[in-house]
């Protein structure tokens, strides 16, 4: 197994980097490691992971001062063992991830609630008149809906989500470790905040099942070759909601 990079060598920041300095450098990296921009790219998703825990250590004071003082070693004593997935990082960071990405469309994840679901990509062929011109389009396209049986919950009729008993609903575990605290994504109910005990049959518990539906697209005059047309609130519904 490599050895870890220094954290502050992940950031890009000096040892004596300020709090402000920290939450730009990891913005600037979450940004371009960041899985929306970069879905076929394996050691992307492995540096945006690197950058996350870089950023949980030295983003906080005492998970830091332990760094500080006894490297990695130091936040691992205290609980800390690094995260195993995206999702888990995006159930951490809750809001700031929000704040980071809501206005660029990328992928978030809400602390103890649902998850963003993804965009729907197709790409629309035209004749040249038609770029020119400009036209309204109808194009079929495949997406999850909320399930009709259990209404989005993901769990069987007649039975709801319970209560995470382990985080009582946080979505995150304390631990403490003589004077120190620290949070993390509970390992029961995955951040969620819910537990499924009886998944519904028809969606297998995720609250959506796969279908089709019919958009209408106004593709501008003088279009470009490449470009991007967005449709808000027209993507994949999140698990869950």
């Amino acid at each position: 197994m490599p050895a870890k990079r220094d954290y502050y060598e992940v950031l890009g920041v000096e040892r004596g980097a300020s709090a402000p300095d920290i939450k730009r450098a990891y913005r600037k990296l979450a940004l371009k490691y960041h899985p929306d921009r970069n879905p076929d790219d394996p050691s992307a998703e492995e540096q945006f992971k690197e950058a996350a825990e870089a950023f949980e250590v030295l983003s906080d004071d005492q998970k830091r001062q332990l760094y500080d003082q006894y490297g990695h070693e130091g936040p691992s004593r205290a609980g800390f063992s690094g995260f195993h997935g995206t999702d888990e990082i995006f159930s951490r960071f809750g809001d700031l991830f929000g704040d980071l990405f809501g206005n660029l469309g990328f992928g978030g994840g809400r602390r103890g609630g649902p998850r963003r679901g993804a965009d729907i990509k197709m790409r629309v062929r035209i004749p040249f008149a038609e770029a020119v011109a400009g036209i309204e389009r109808e194009i079929t396209v495949p997406r999850r809906d909320a399930c009709g049986t259990c209404e989005g919950s993901g769990a069987a009729p007649g039975t709801s989500p319970e209560t995470c008993s382990q985080c009582g609903g946080n979505g995150q575990v304390v631990h403490r470790q003589g004077f120190f605290v620290v949070q993390t994504t509970c390992p029961r109910c995955h951040g969620n905040g819910t537990i499924i005990t009886k998944p519904c049959q028809k969606c297998s518990g995720t609250g959506t099942v796969q279908t089709e539906t019919t958009l209408k697209i106004n593709i501008p005059a003088g279009v470009d070759d490449g470009q991007t047309l967005r449709i808000p609130r027209r993507g994949q519904p999140g698990e869950l909601g």
